[in-house]
């Protein structure tokens, strides 16, 4: 199992009483200790506004600074958690991925979801569909961004977003492509979608007997078109209850219970170490006591 950490991007009040600087200073620095400690990833999330109650506090827009974070690492892998689709055209997501791509050295995986934040939904501008909408939408962009990280142009005609014709160069580095991950905890759509379109499926903020269950359902969504459910990485985003426990002894055992389930990675929540030094490294040692991180190897 891969241990990834998800940094700070601002929508949980990390950067309050910071100025913008600071902040993005010690975000940097947090990657950089990321990347020294052993992490195999770092995520951030894409959001306009803090969680409610709303107020005024610094947010980062996510693909700038994931940008900004390729070119202060150099092995790390680098993604969002997730994306929400229909913040961005379609097809220039795929653009802004495969640039990522490049400017990273082929180290980025494309996060992407229907999204669910009513209120920076509204405050942008973006009005708030239901969510049978916001996953048709979902549904869209992936075919489109397929389309587009594929061989040639890309055509496409959806009821939210159209392609025509569309040539895409460069398609990044990575070959056969940027890997699609797909968050999202729903068994209907959601994973019916990543069985089609995506390479990993990250659940998020389950519990490992929540996990355990759904796995069989996520393998079936697969055989219903045919994959090999083998083919379809999952992933867990563990932060809400499944964080909550203590760091030692029982952020072992936790950390345990997701690696016995044979799940391909697990995002612990590190964006705290903007405000306290030590978060990440906490975390790593750990994640060094199960023999996820080798501490040997820290640089």
């Amino acid at each position: 199992m891969k241990l990834g950490i998800s940094l700070a991007q601002g929508c949980d009040r990390e950067y309050l009483g910071l100025d913008a600087r600071t902040a993005w200073d010690r975000t940097v620095a947090s990657a950089r200790e990321a990347e020294a400690l052993g992490f195999e990833s770092i995520w951030i999330n894409d959001h306009f506004q803090v969680d409610p109650p709303l107020i005024e506090a610094p947010i980062f827009e996510p693909f700038v600074e994931l940008t900004g974070l390729a070119l202060a690492t150099q092995r790390v892998r680098l993604g969002h958690l997730v994306l929400a689709a229909a913040y961005r055209n379609a097809a220039l997501t795929a653009k802004m991925i495969s640039t990522l791509d490049v400017v990273s050295g082929g180290r980025v995986e494309l996060g992407i979801g229907a999204g669910w934040k009513e209120d920076e939904w509204l405050a942008y501008g973006y009005g708030f569909p239901d969510a049978p909408e916001r996953l048709a939408i979902l549904a869209d962009h992936l075919e489109i961004i397929t389309r587009m990280l594929a061989p040639g142009r890309a055509t496409y005609e959806g009821g939210h977003a159209s392609v025509h014709d569309a040539i895409h160069e460069p398609k990044g580095l990575q070959d056969p492509r940027i890997p699609i991950v797909v968050g999202g905890n729903g068994p209907r759509v959601t994973w019916r979608l990543a069985a089609r379109f995506a390479d990993e499926l990250n659940l998020d903020a389950l519990m490992p007997e929540e996990v355990a269950r759904a796995l069989p359902v996520i393998a079936e969504r697969c055989t219903e078109i045919g994959r090999d459910p083998g083919s379809l990485r999952v992933s867990v985003y563990a932060w809400g209850r499944p964080a909550e426990v203590a760091p030692g002894r029982e952020r072992r055992d936790r950390i345990r219970e997701f690696e016995s389930l044979g799940i391909s990675r697990l995002i612990l929540q590190g964006f705290a170490e903007v405000a306290q030094r030590g978060v990440l490294e906490s975390i790593a040692d750990d994640a060094a006591a199960v023999g996820l991180l080798d501490p040997a190897a820290r640089s």
